[in-house]
């Protein structure tokens, strides 16, 4: 079984690795855009299957996996921050609130595509206007769904509490990732 990470996270990577799995990592170039009928629940699933599509026709022992994370609050889908105002209107938005954070994967083989979803919630202490700025400044957090990295110092600093895998929450959810590869 040769595995195909389709994805340019060095944290979906490190994950990969660190269960064990030797993969290659493939480049997949899709528009991720959700249609409105599409709920933010669902839409982590609809955008890691819009790219396991995007992908060339798979050959015999080649699983592929995609994954894509969206972190919402009040059912408002708060994606990569397109720059450093965005950054700092999510991250006020999240200060003092619970979120959820949705990544869902696809795995694909040649003839079967196995779809998940995994959720976590996440609560946030209050977060100041300086401490924003500081994180923006120090973190650059432009590449990550609602503007942090929950292994970054706000994650360390600012998560009160959550309910759910911190792996789901980083991006890959791990324990999903495993058995399904262990089954397949």
């Amino acid at each position: 079984m040769k595995i195909l990470l389709a994805s340019q996270s060095p944290r979906r990577k490190e994950l990969l690795s660190s269960l064990g799995f030797e993969f290659e990592v493939v480049k997949i170039d899709c528009e991720e855009i959700v249609p409105e009928h599409i709920t933010v629940s669902d839409s982590a699933a609809y955008l890691s299957e819009l790219k396991a599509d995007a992908f060339r026709k798979l050959e015999e022992g080649e699983v592929l996996l995609t994954a894509d994370t969206v972190v919402a609050i009040d059912n408002q889908f708060l994606g990569k921050p397109k720059d450093k105002r965005d950054a700092l209107n999510m991250l006020k938005l999240l200060s003092g609130k619970t979120h959820q954070v949705y990544t869902g994967i696809t795995i694909k083989t040649v003839d079967k595509t196995i779809t998940e979803t995994d959720v976590a919630d996440v609560e946030f202490d209050v977060i100041t206007d300086s401490e924003i700025d500081y994180y923006i400044q120090q973190y650059k957090p432009f590449d990550k769904a609602g503007s942090y990295g929950i292994q970054e110092w706000l994650g360390m600093a600012k998560i009160r509490r959550m309910n759910g895998s911190f792996y789901t929450i980083m991006g890959l959810p791990t324990h999903l990732v495993y058995k399904i590869l262990k089954e397949i």
